[in-house]
């Protein structure tokens, strides 16, 4: 069974600090196609700034976005998963908590991050190769004649 390390061994990882603007944070997750980024102070993970929390915390209050500081408006209270996790739960992580990313952590290092989109393009090849499988087992017919 794949884990969280077999999806994110190649990975760039994207960060901001924490001090960027709403904006300028927005335009870094346009220009690397992302729809989250890890936060990191001094290091450490700080928390996670993502499409929503734009839209909840920024649009929807009608803050500017060159005025407000990611800090202000980022996810801090975070739920992490581990290289080591399998990739089930992660996802059952992720739904516990209506979240569409995960920071994952190693060793209290920010080692990388996954999205639900990067989950279920696994769980679809799976699916898909297990599809294959059975079709090939279903439509082999042995010659029993001979």
């Amino acid at each position: 069974m794949k884990q969280i390390a077999d999806i994110i061994e190649d990975q760039v990882l994207t960060v901001i600090d924490p001090s960027l603007t709403v904006r300028n944070a927005a335009q870094k997750m346009v220009e690397k196609n992302i729809g989250a980024v890890a936060v990191v102070e001094a290091g450490k993970l700080a928390g996670i700034f993502s499409e929503r929390d734009l839209m909840a915390r920024v649009v929807a209050k009608g803050l500017d976005p060159d005025g407000t500081k990611v800090f202000d408006v980022m996810s801090k209270d975070l739920v992490i998963a581990e290289p080591t996790d399998a990739l089930d739960d992660a996802l059952e992580k992720m739904y516990s908590i209506h979240a569409r990313h995960l920071p994952v952590v190693d060793n209290g290092k920010l080692v990388g991050m996954v999205s639900i989109r990067d989950l279920l393009e696994v769980d679809d090849a799976q699916q898909r190769a297990k599809a294959k499988f059975l079709r090939e087992l279903v439509t082999y017919s042995p010659d029993y004649d001979s």
